[in-house]
């Protein structure tokens, strides 16, 4: 799992943060890390029930950066809101052993967002099954699209 450091380090560093910089009414927050056997699921809990922004950073910018970085290391990434108590933000990373469908196999399928806000939307993964070959079904991915 040595190969996983790094990146999970980054991505809990990125969510924290953003909880430290945005997260209102306070600053409370819990990680938690449950290794599955393909992938490494990192989750960071605040109670600010609005949901992050994948921010379109300019060149000379000096933040915005950290969820579409967050979102290019990671397998996938996603927020599960909850209510007014807060949210979820999470990603996962596969895990060594776990071998990663090719990247030609894998196409997002935008869906909208059942909230009215129109800067989110649900993004799933889909398997593509080639001919006489199914894949074993794989979970829902979701992130916000920026």
């Amino acid at each position: 799992m040595d190969s996983l450091i790094d990146r999970a380090s980054l991505g809990v560093t990125e969510l924290l943060s953003n909880v430290h910089r945005h997260a209102r009414p306070d600053k409370t927050c819990t990680v938690e890390m449950e290794l599955q056997l393909d992938r490494l699921k990192v989750s960071v809990r605040d109670h600010d029930p609005r949901l992050p922004v994948v921010a379109d950073a300019g060149p000379l910018a000096t933040c915005g950066r950290g969820l579409a970085m967050v979102a290019a290391m990671s397998e996938s990434w996603g927020v599960v809101p909850d209510g007014e108590s807060g949210k979820v933000v999470w990603f996962t990373l596969p895990t060594p052993s776990a071998t990663a469908p090719a990247a030609w196999d894998r196409r997002p399928l935008l869906t909208a967002g059942e909230r009215t806000d129109h800067r989110f939307a649900e993004v799933a993964l889909v398997e593509h099954a080639t001919e006489g070959h199914r894949p074993e079904p794989a979970p829902a991915r979701s992130a916000v699209a920026g």
